[in-house]
């Protein structure tokens, strides 16, 4: 049903099937894209998302190149909002029928082949149990009529985690156009050990990595009774010595420039982030760097409220009830008082910055967010969408440059959710000299 899909719904989605939503496939071949589990469940072959379809992004440095791909970093092109509001779509849909399914199975763009017992399990079993399953889900997140679209690279984390895990009520007398808007980008999840302890998520609303790990495969659609512990620890001792990614491009660091940036980054960022020794290894040390994985109160970080106001005590108190009774129920959840410093290893790989990835690039964040008399300042409307490298200002190209533009997101930070201010002043660096701001791009390369 899942390779179906795509097929039957062509004139919506376009030729490329899935991959018009930002997945990824590791060839031409391959059956499922990347970030999608095979498993049988009571006799049936099922198919859904894993840690990879939201921790894989790619690269490229010219247009004409071929992705590479980056595992572990954010994935920075899948357009989760379109791909649920397209199942949304199927399940109320007037061609999704039982005939229909069947018959887009045995094509040969499909190539099922189903006998005569598997078309009557089709007909009678498994098409209406997902159909009700698809409009149910409509129901559970009927919500996201009400947002602006989400955008490529970024996810609503905690409402429909509300909404499906615990039913919370999500019309517009029970949540507040703050908490409905807190849409964020997909975090890094490399060189996880040192991070243990740490508070994590973009609001630091937990400082064990095993109780962040088995929180986001919740969210992604484990409940506590299908939840697969091994299979997480296994996830987890990957990620836990996962090396964060070198700038694939060493040419473009002007070494000239970095040992002045890396005496700036001392002074002005390593406190709350950590920056690499003289041996040349990134040390997440909060005794060198105290305020390193803590958290920076709302009112002086500065930066969008929404994502943080989507993160409620009484979600906190919800999610601290799950799994009671087992060795693994959560007790670290909280609701803090804003957002989480992170390291910045692999920062090159994290494109757009700041937690609503309202900012392109590293030097577009050195900018104020506001002009002022002809002074530069953070682009206020750019595209997301691209997986070129900038090089130069380090992030992914955010002008349409190569691309129909069309195919790409126009990222407007006066949307609820996506204002682009904060981590701004003389403390945060935008107030030095241009010179002074791009030895700081450029040591940051190195990181």
């Amino acid at each position: 049903m899942f390779k179906a899909l795509p097929v039957m719904f062509r004139d919506d989605i376009g030729p490329t099937g899935y991959r018009r939503f930002g997945l990824l496939y590791e060839t031409e071949q391959s059956e499922l894209p990347v970030g999608m589990s095979r498993r049988v469940v009571t006799g049936i072959e099922r198919v859904w998302l894993n840690c990879a379809v939201c921790h894989v992004g790619t690269y490229r440095i010219n247009l004409t190149d071929k992705p590479t791909y980056i595992y572990g970093a954010p994935a920075n092109n899948l357009r989760l909002f379109d791909l649920i509001r397209f199942f949304i779509k199927v399940g109320n849909d007037p061609r999704f029928t039982a005939d229909n399914l069947i018959d887009t199975i045995d094509s040969p763009a499909v190539g099922g082949h189903l006998n005569f017992v598997e078309r009557l399990i089709y007909r009678y079993v498994v098409f209406p149990r997902v159909q009700a399953a698809l409009q149910h889900l409509a129901q559970q997140v009927s919500f996201i009529n009400r947002q602006a679209d989400w955008g490529p690279g970024r996810v609503d984390t905690f409402n429909p985690y509300k909404a499906i895990q615990f039913n919370f009520p999500m019309d517009a007398e029970h949540i507040t156009s703050e908490e409905l808007n807190g849409s964020s980008d997909f975090p890094a999840i490399w060189e996880q050990a040192p991070r243990d302890g740490m508070h994590l998520h973009w609001d630091g609303n937990n400082t064990s990595v095993d109780e962040r790990n088995l929180s986001a495969a919740l969210g992604a659609g484990v409940t506590p009774v299908t939840v697969d512990i091994d299979a997480i620890l296994r996830i987890r001792n990957w990620i836990w010595t996962l090396r964060a990614p070198p700038f694939p491009v060493p040419a473009a660091i002007d070494a000239g420039k970095v040992a002045r940036g890396r005496q700036l980054f001392s002074e002005y960022c390593a406190n709350c982030h950590g920056m690499k020794n003289e041996a040349g290894q990134y040390d997440y040390s909060t005794n060198h760097y105290p305020q390193l994985g803590q958290v920076e109160p709302l009112d002086k970080i500065g930066t969008d409220p929404d994502r943080w106001a989507s993160y409620t005590q009484d979600f906190s108190a919800a999610q601290n009830m799950l799994y009671a009774g087992y060795p693994w129920r959560f007790s670290h959840f909280r609701k803090t008082g804003g957002y989480a410093n992170q390291p910045l290893d692999g920062i090159w790989a994290r494109s757009p910055y700041l937690h609503n990835g309202s900012v392109p690039t590293l030097r577009d964040l050195l900018e104020p967010s506001t002009c002022q008399g002809g002074n530069p300042c953070r682009p206020a409307k750019w595209y997301r969408g691209s997986d070129i490298l900038d090089t130069a200002k380090v992030g992914y190209q955010s002008d349409g440059y190569g691309y129909d533009l069309k195919d790409l997101f126009l990222y407007d930070t006066t949307v609820p959710g996506n204002s682009n201010r904060g981590h701004e002043g003389k403390a945060y660096g935008t107030e030095l000299p241009a010179a002074d701001k791009d030895a700081i791009v450029e040591y940051m390369k190195t990181l």
